[in-house]
Order: structure tokens, then C-alpha cells, then sequence
């Protein structure tokens, strides 16, 4: 299945399993999350579910944004998503208005997280890109400059994707094959191993992963 959920980073915390071995988690809250729209070939072109996340005030829409939830039975949402589905039967009974937690991936199971990593603002390129340094002794005055950026007479020119100084962080980062250490769907929580992109309250994408899709059951 391709239908994936929004979240909320909460943080990170340890788990320990049957060995007693330590496992990093990250928390992602998933409670809120709703079904808007079920896009078919016939009628939208392709087929897909759209899904909403985090509850927000009427007074903060637009009238076509707000008849849109209307529609869908669902309350106003700060985030929407589109999942793309292989063809409509992989939604399932799902329908608009439907609520979706974290009961829909299992223990076990392999997911991809996106999310936008922290901004550093504007950073030198040591920091941005982990430049080994310039000398520092014997009157040196280049300890932390770039240097260099071109060749001299040929090509006369600097060429383009040149490491320079800019700003930092801020990207849309996908993290690939991560497991799901424990879902709990009573606490509409999602622990996941290791570390993904983002500060504490930032909005990610859990999706199935694509290189390490859900075995098939018996």
C-alpha cells in the first residue's frame, strides 16, 4: 500500500527491546490526520488519496479552501498531502471524512520520512560544506576563506556548482528505510529509529518505503 500519514516531530527519546538492547527513537505525533479526497482515473486522471493533518480555525481559510473541507466532511487543515496510488482499490472503504492514525503501518515495518532540516542561515563554506581550512601559522591571513574558485587564463571563468559561501539548511531532506520500532495507536504516536530532518514541531511525511516495500502476507 502507498497511503502514507503527516506528522509532528515531538522529539527523540530510547527504547530497549526482548535483548535489552538501546534503541534510538524519534516520537512523531500522527493523531489528526484525515482522509479529503479519493482521486480516481475516471474522474480526476490518476489515482490518489489526499490526506489532511493538524486542525486549524475556519477564520484562517479562504471561501474555496473552506468549501473544499466542507465538502469532504473534515476539519479546516494546516498541512494536505497526495499520495499516489498504483490504482484506487489499494484505498480500500476509505471515503472523505475518514480518520487515519498510527494504526496504518505495522512494527516492523520500513518507512520513508521527508521533512525540511533546520536552517543555519547564511554560513561560510567550513560549516556548509566541511572544508578541510587554509594555513594558520606563518602570517597566513586565509585561515577560514574559501580560496580559490577558477582556473586562471583557462577557462577564464567561474564554473557553475562551485562550493561557495550561502545559505544553509532549510532543505527538503528525505531519509530513506527507516523502521517502525513500536506504533501505538492509543497514544496516536509513531516511533521510528534513529534521527530525521527537522527541529521539534516540525511537519514530516511517513510514507511506505520504496526500496523496501511491506513483504507480502501469506
Amino acid at each position: 500500500m502507498s497511503i502514507g500519514l503527516l506528522g509532528k516531530k515531538i522529539g527523540m527519546t530510547r527504547v530497549y527491546d526482548e535483548n535489552g538492547a538501546m534503541i534510538p527513537v524519534t516520537v512523531i505525533d500522527v493523531s489528526d490526520n484525515a482522509v479529503l479526497r479519493v482521486l480516481s482515473e475516471s474522474s480526476d486522471g490518476y489515482a490518489a488519496l489526499q490526506v489532511g493533518y493538524d486542525s486549524q480555525k475556519e477564520s484562517r481559510l479562504n471561501k474555496p479552501d473552506l468549501g473544499g473541507f466542507k465538502k469532504a466532511g473534515a476539519e479546516p487543515k494546516r498541512r494536505v498531502r497526495e499520495f499516489r496510488l498504483e490504482n484506487a482499490s489499494e484505498a480500500g472503504e476509505l471515503k472523505p471524512g475518514d480518520a487515519l492514525g498510527a494504526e496504518l503501518f505495522e512494527k516492523g515495518q520500513w518507512v520513508d520520512v521527508i521533512g525540511t532540516s533546520k536552517g543555519k542561515g547564511f554560513q561560510g563554506v567550513y560549516k556548509r560544506y566541511g572544508f578541510g581550512g587554509l594555513p594558520t601559522t606563518h602570517g597566513s591571513m586565509m585561515h577560514r576563506r574559501t580560496g580559490g574558485i577558477a582556473a586562471g587564463t583557462t577557462p577564464g571563468r567561474v564554473w557553475k556548482n562551485a562550493k561557495m559561501p550561502g545559505r544553509d539548511g532549510g532543505d527538503k531532506i528525505t531519509v530513506q528505510n527507516l523502521k517502525v520500532v513500536e506504533s501505538r495507536p492509543e497514544d496516536k504516536v509513531l516511533l521510528i529509529s534513529g534521527a530525521i530532518p527537522g527541529a521539534k514541531g516540525g511537519y514530516v511525511i511517513i510514507r511506505p518505503s520504496k526500496k523496501k516495500p511491506l513483504p507480502a502476507k501469506a
